[in-house]
């Protein structure tokens, strides 16, 4: 097998009894089709002597028996080989997700959804054309090709050698032809993921397009790539143009030689008239498998790039994952929090965090303040491991966070992130996301305590509200609050809000923030605003400045110091007068 198709053997032998039954069928089916030439021939020598009406009978059963027999077989073998094609795509696909779920989100910073979307749907197509169609017609060449040479061979061997002469042509062209049609579709599939890439950044940016008037702008550099992707594939066309007419010319001189040598035959009554006729009709049978060698070579090119690209994803190891030799069994999860000596980078070079050293005890709240870029997400994310930083360097539990499964430990974090992302479905499905269990009474609960149950339920369908693709129904504070109560219900000992509050007004900032703090007893609770008035009743606030922990302690603490916090504070209560004054 060629090394292109290696990744391929696994799915191969989970169906090896599909393929088994199918390589069995093909047999069955192309000998049987081999004995209808046979047939034929016995007729015409037959009915040349006397035609009779019981022979005629006799002979147009015998040739229903056979072929009603050879579409039997042939029903199996498309049924068994195609559905086995199927069942591989099937499994290939299910892996192809499941390996892309346990991506890091570093991942996704460097593949496209465009380009990852076009390997899922349109790769795996080819591949399963590679292993479905390309591998049924290959065999029935085969095993035809190798049935019905014994029988010709029978008839007249020079005659045999004759016909086969042009064929070392036809292989020669399919291997010329391959290699070029093989390198111009790895071209078209790159090309098609760059067109899913550029039409999916178009649709999920749709507003931002039209709020810059830039369809028109859009439409053209869509309209560009697109060209590019047509002349890719009419390169393509115009090979694939050339290869068959060449074949079918080739298998025509083969014909006309056949007819030459095999009349002169049966001119010299070297073979009979029934002889030659079931020699013309073998290689007129031939003819459509050889023709369709062409088309074989293109699915095998195609399927070929195809599992190359496929292969790459799923030979994508997860740059966080679980490390059984550090896993060992946990007590309750408690919820306590510390960094210790934390220094992070998200690339090698300038850190994003510079020797941080915090703790945060079991069921207390921490608020984390500073400028834009001072690395106060980056700081969270590396709790439930959506990044990991050196070994030891936060711990929950006193303990690292390696040594917990990654499944147990997201499972007790519950984040509300900086970018809103709510999935287009019900405004239901969204709030239990991540407690597919919870009953309406939770649900209703948990959007009480994010303060948007009234709004909730004022909608036409209350709960069953669909939000439409990234909640584009909702409003900014609606999202948000909605993120708010698909991480309460989930009930976590350690909760994340990421500028969580930053998208409502200072009123229901507040009435908020009430609702949270009867949620927050007894679980720990971060909270990372730019507002000081969602700081203030936390047990402590980190002002967090270019990476570096700059002041640490309560709010009226920070108060008296007259930092970075003091300054935030007035100059947030000087816009709150001014606001009120107008």
């Amino acid at each position: 097998m060629p090394d292109r198709l290696k990744p391929l053997v696994p799915y191969l032998k989970r169906y090896w009894k599909h393929l088994a039954w199918g390589g069995v069928a093909v047999i069955i089916y192309n000998f049987v089709k081999a004995m209808l030439p046979i047939v034929i021939g016995h007729a015409v020598d037959d009915l040349k002597i006397e035609v009779t009406t019981t022979k005629i009978i006799h002979h147009s059963l015998l040739l229903l028996a056979v072929a009603a027999t050879s579409a039997v077989f042939l029903y199996i073998t498309r049924q068994v080989l195609i559905g086995a094609s199927r069942e591989i795509e099937f499994d290939l696909r299910n892996d192809l997700f499941a390996n892309l779920e346990r991506q890091s989100p570093a991942f996704y910073q460097t593949h496209r959804t465009g380009d990852i979307m076009a390997r899922t749907t349109n790769d795996l197509s080819a591949v399963r054309q590679l292993l479905g169609p390309a591998i049924m017609y290959s065999a029935n060449t085969i095993f035809f090709t190798a049935a019905s040479l014994p029988f010709m061979f029978r008839i007249s061997p020079r005659l045999t050698f004759f016909a086969f002469v042009p064929l070392p042509l036809a292989s020669l062209l399919v291997q010329q032809f391959g290699a070029r049609i093989h390198k111009r579709f790895e071209r078209i599939q790159a090309m098609f993921s760059d067109i899913s890439a550029k039409a999916q950044e178009n649709f999920s940016g749709a507003r931002l397009i039209r709020a810059f008037a830039q369809e028109d702008a859009e439409i053209a550099s869509f309209e560009a790539a697109n060209q590019e992707n047509v002349n890719r594939s009419l390169h393509l066309v115009r090979l694939m143009a050339m290869l068959w007419p060449t074949l079918e010319f080739v298998l025509g001189l083969s014909l006309m030689i056949t007819l030459l040598v095999g009349g002169h035959e049966v001119v010299l009554h070297h073979i009979s008239v029934g002889q030659f006729t079931e020699f013309m009709v073998y290689m007129v049978q031939l003819t459509w498998p050889m023709i369709a060698i062409g088309w074989v070579v293109n699915l095998f090119q195609r399927g070929t790039a195809s599992v190359i690209r496929i292969d790459e994803i799923l030979k994508q190891k997860p740059d966080i994952a679980d490390d059984p030799a550090l896993i060992r069994e946990q007590p309750a999860f408690a919820g306590e929090i510390e960094f210790r000596n934390l220094n992070f980078a998200y690339n090698p070079g300038t850190p994003v965090l510079h020797n941080i050293n915090l703790r945060i005890p079991a069921g207390t709240s921490l608020a984390i303040v500073g400028p834009t870029g001072s690395g106060k997400s980056t700081l969270v994310n590396l709790i439930p491991r959506l990044y990991d930083s050196a070994d030891g360097s936060v711990l929950v539990d006193g303990l690292p966070i390696r040594g917990f499964p990654l499944k147990t430990l997201r499972g007790n974090v519950g984040v509300v992130p900086q970018e809103t992302f709510l999935f287009s479905d019900s405004i239901h499905h969204n709030i239990t996301f991540g407690a597919p269990d919870a009953t309406l009474q939770q649900v209703e609960d948990a959007a009480t305590v994010a303060h948007i149950r009234t709004e909730i339920l004022e909608f036409p369908k209350s709960f069953e509200t669909l939000v439409g693709e990234r909640g584009v129904t909702l409003s900014g504070g609606q999202k948000q609050r909605t993120a708010i109560a698909r991480a309460v219900i989930r009930d976590p000992r350690i909760l994340i809000l990421d500028d969580a509050l930053a998208s409502v007004d200072t009123y229901t900032e507040e009435r908020i923030l009430s609702g949270l703090r009867g949620v927050m007893q007894g679980r720990t609770t971060i909270l990372i605003s730019h507002r000081t008035s969602t700081a203030r009743n936390a047990d402590q606030i980190a002002v967090l400045v270019e990476g570096r922990i700059a002041e640490l302690g309560t709010h009226d603490e920070l108060l008296a110091r007259g930092g970075y916090y003091t300054h935030l504070y007035e100059k947030q209560q000087l816009e709150e007068e001014l606001a009120v004054a107008n």
